[in-house]
């Protein structure tokens, strides 16, 4: 145990400054050398997750000794045998993943502390110099030892005023990823929700005293993350920061693509090298257009429904009409049909729909897409709040016939995705995701490979800070809605700050990328008037002033 090290760590978290560390996940010490090289406060060892045994466990902690860089050990769960293994070949604390209830903390604590305080025993190992130094090390260790619970699942939630008062524990962690599978958004960073609970987790937490831990995932995160009150920052995992590094290499010759689970790499690039410019068949006929919501066009589709329309006719949208749909407490939206696809999504409140009886119940950015034909209808099951949908039509001039037909009705599980060949339903929590550029994740919703004959195609857009898309144009025209964050939407070199709903009109040939360049992340809807979800990349000077290639 490196007394001086967890000192240092101790008088910096009681300044109130941050302490920054990294997660080691791969074999080799030569990774925890860079980190004491660097002067990192802590590393966290990882012997959770992933392929790590203790003979490279111990080599990582050799590589800290005689440094001021605090070394922890992440156990698989909690265990006293796992505790006292990774405490007796010299780890200065223990990380426990999983931790529910002050109960389960005090077992923690128990487990790493020398009776009469615990329950530990005494070891001739490493910790104790190979029983040279009973008496020094048994005399130190119960001050010093460092147990760091993990705060992952929504039921702690609950637990962490009484998790506060444990003695012998100064620092939680978060861990987002598994707290939003928890909450029903397995597989994202921070579902819907998630962020906003994190927080307040945080202010309990430091109101007692305490201080608070989480892994930031881009360098504006971390002084996000700084900003926010957390002060064991994590600058990352060692695999992450390593292809934080080769996928921005990539991208910046074009040549970024996804990590598949399968590990086979894609056959071709996500991102094809850009042209020097657009041909001249791509000159677009009209410019773009910024829609703020409130400035659309209004109609009452049915008592206590209202449509905003934000891009469509009025706007001189081609194929394409999208908007804000907003039912009323209790309102419904009689059964109807169209001659062209819609896609719903939605964004605040609760909603049914029902199409040809089949009952959907949506959650917060879940979507549903409703081939032409199909009689469907919506109601707002809440009795006080009102429900938001964007919405997305494949035509400017959108109609709907009522009909009275009658379907059996028939609830569809809450993870249903639709019929095959019929509706498609997207579940936020589930659905598949990849990159389309740097610090940036997508879903694609519809599209004519995933609903043959469809007319349009669209999805989701997560960008964290710093995300961003290359300099592109389409063949068809795009509408592009942000529904969280700020987003910065340059086309051909006029600038545009988005946020609140507000969407943009970007017609065929229009070159054009947005980015996020604020501390937090952003999120959009995306729509294209064309089934194939393609984009043509340009030279990022098509879309300077300098370099427009239509002035």
């Amino acid at each position: 145990m490196k007394i001086a090290a967890v000192q240092r760590l101790r008088r910096k978290l009681a300044a109130d400054l941050p302490v920054w560390g990294m997660w080691v996940t791969l074999e080799s010490p030569s990774i925890t050398e860079m980190a004491v090289a660097l002067d990192l406060d802590w590393v966290v060892i990882d012997a959770e997750h992933g392929h790590l045994d203790w003979k490279e466990i111990v080599d990582h902690l050799r590589a800290t000794v005689r440094s001021e860089t605090v070394a922890l050990v992440r156990i698989a769960e909690l265990n006293g045998a796992l505790i006292k293994r990774a405490l007796d070949i010299g780890a200065d604390g223990i990380v426990i993943p999983w931790v529910e209830s002050a109960e389960q903390l005090r077992q923690a604590v128990a487990f790493a502390r020398y009776p009469a305080e615990g329950i530990r025993g005494i070891g001739a190992e490493r910790a104790t110099a190979w029983g040279q130094a009973f008496v020094e090390h048994t005399a130190e260790a119960n001050e010093h030892v460092l147990v760091v619970p993990i705060i992952e699942t929504v039921r702690t939630m609950r637990q962490v005023p009484l998790m506060c008062k444990v003695e012998g524990v100064e620092l939680f962690f978060f861990g987002p990823a598994d707290y939003s599978s928890t909450a029903g958004y397995r597989g994202q960073w921070e579902g819907p929700g998630v962020a906003e609970q994190i927080l307040q987790m945080k202010d309990t937490i430091r109101a007692a005293g305490k201080h608070c831990g989480v892994i930031a995932t881009s360098p504006d995160n971390q002084c996000e993350r700084q900003l926010q009150g957390f002060r064991a920052i994590g600058l990352g995992m060692d695999s992450g920061l390593l292809l934080r590094s080769l996928k921005g290499a990539l991208a910046a010759v074009g040549n970024d693509r996804p990590i598949r689970a399968s590990l086979i790499p894609d056959t071709k690039p996500s991102v094809p090298p850009p042209l020097a410019r657009p041909t001249e068949s791509f000159r677009p006929d009209r410019p773009e257009v910024m829609n703020a919501v409130g400035a659309g066009l209004r109609t009452e589709l049915a008592r206590g429904v209202q449509f905003e329309c934000l891009v469509g006719s009025h706007n001189r949208a081609k194929q394409l009409t999208t908007g804000f749909v907003t039912f009323a407490p209790g309102a419904i939206l009689p059964q109807h049909t169209h001659t062209f696809t819609e896609s719903i999504t939605l964004l605040s409140g609760s909603i049914t729909v029902e199409v040809q009886g089949r009952s959907y119940n949506l959650k917060k950015l879940d979507n549903l897409v409703i081939p032409a034909g199909l009689a469907h209808l919506a109601r707002n099951p809440s009795a006080s709040s009102p429900a938001v949908l964007h919405v997305a039509l494949p035509t400017e001039t959108p109609t709907r016939t009522l009909t009275d037909t009658f379907f059996p009705r028939r609830k569809m599980p809450d993870d249903s995705t639709g019929v095959p060949g019929s509706e498609r339903c997207n579940r936020i929590a589930t659905a598949r995701r990849f990159a389309a550029g740097p610090n940036t994740e997508f879903i694609d919703c519809f599209n004519e490979t995933l609903m043959p004959g469809i007319e349009m195609s669209g999805g989701y857009g997560l960008f964290q800070p710093g995300g961003r898309l290359p300099a592109h144009f389409h063949d068809f025209d795009e509408s592009i809605c942000i529904i969280t964050g700020t987003a910065t939407c340059v086309v051909e070199g006029r600038r545009y700050s988005m946020s609140d709903g507000a969407t943009a009109l970007q017609p065929r040939g229009r070159v054009h990328y947005f980015i996020n360049e604020s501390n937090g992340p952003m999120e959009m809807l995306w729509v294209y008037a064309g089934p194939k979800p393609e984009r043509i990349v340009v030279d990022e000077r098509c879309a300077t002033v300098e370099g427009n290639p239509w002035k």
